[in-house]
């Protein structure tokens, strides 16, 4: 029996199901960071009493440049699961970048969006 070259459109389908929630609850967190970033709730210093202030207003920036970044990458997780959903309708999905084998089942299930084999990963990270 030959060695699978792609998973199957029943197979691509269950990961597809599942990056299709991912993808909407990382899209609902992104939305939550953004309003914290952009302050959308209308809680501010303005309803702090003077003396609490300078403390609030401190502690407003650096919750707000958290928040920045944690929405930067969490936008770069939405475009690589966006990517996944490509490479599925293109029937490349779970195929390993670099040796062009099956990405193992369970890697793809615990990391959606992975182009890599684990063990191609791991090398890649020891350079």
């Amino acid at each position: 029996m030959s060695e699978k070259t792609r998973y199957t459109d029943e197979e691509l389908q269950e990961f597809k199901e599942l990056i299709l929630a991912k993808l909407e609850k990382a899209q609902r967190d992104y939305d939550l960071l953004k309003a914290n970033v952009m302050n959308n709730d209308g809680n501010d210093t303005a309803d702090t009493s003077p003396t609490f202030k300078v403390l609030e207003e401190g502690a407003s920036a650096l919750g707000k440049e958290e928040a920045g970044q944690l929405a930067q990458r969490q936008m770069k997780f939405i475009q690589h699961l966006q990517a996944a959903l490509v490479r599925i309708e293109n029937k490349t999905y779970g195929i390993c970048r670099a040796t062009g084998k099956l990405i193992p089942k369970e890697r793809l299930r615990a990391v959606p969006h992975a182009t890599l084999s684990i063990d191609v990963k791991q090398q890649n990270s020891k350079k």
